[in-house]
């Protein structure tokens, strides 16, 4: 089994809040890796805080920009990758599951994982990460996995990923191949 995960590919990240032209570039790249997926399962992050506490919280006095306020045009996938998504599942069949969180990691995603992996009778082959931001959301959940599933395949396709700046982009790549998760189309 091959499963795919979309971090964060929210317009807030995207041309929003805290968009940058790099999360831009890398919609195309991303949408094309929807559709050519062939695995078996897609899993969607989506960074979800409420308007009247995310202030209050550690990462709202840390970052005090409201973004991704849950049911708003900010939270919302991009169009373009909530299309390609929509495709892969009814066109190709692939299973789609979501996972809204507050915080970087989503320990629901690592659980679900660990979970299916459990009750499968084959091994889960190979777990590839794209999305937003490479240097945050992407690194905390693809560190996550692997510590809760140390043995599996874990890779970052760099070219799907855009950080908050190029440089904190590429730290989280060398960083993530420093912990043995597979980077690939990485040009330094």
């Amino acid at each position: 089994m091959k499963i795919l995960v979309i971090v964060d590919m929210q317009n807030d990240f995207i041309n929003g809040a805290l968009g940058t032209p790099e999360a831009q570039a890398a919609v195309g790249d991303v949408a094309k890796k929807i559709s050519g997926f062939d695995g078996d399962l897609i899993c969607i992050t989506k960074d979800t805080h409420r308007s009247a506490d995310y202030l209050k919280t550690q990462e709202g006095q840390l970052l005090p920009v409201e973004h991704c306020i849950e049911g708003t045009h900010g939270w919302r996938l991009d169009d373009i990758i909530a299309t390609a998504i929509s495709h892969a599942a009814i066109d190709a069949g692939k299973s789609v599951s979501v996972f809204q969180k507050d915080t970087f990691g989503s320990v629901e995603l690592g659980d679900y994982l660990v979970e299916l992996s459990a009750r499968m009778k084959q091994r889960i082959e190979e777990i590839v990460f794209v999305g937003l931001c490479t240097d945050i959301c992407v690194i905390s959940n693809a560190l996550l996995v692997k510590a809760f599933l140390p043995e599996t395949k874990i890779t970052v396709d760099a070219a799907c990923c855009a950080g908050v700046t190029p440089a904190s982009h590429n730290n989280a790549l060398a960083a993530m191949k420093a912990c043995q998760i597979n980077v690939e189309n990485w040009e330094v």
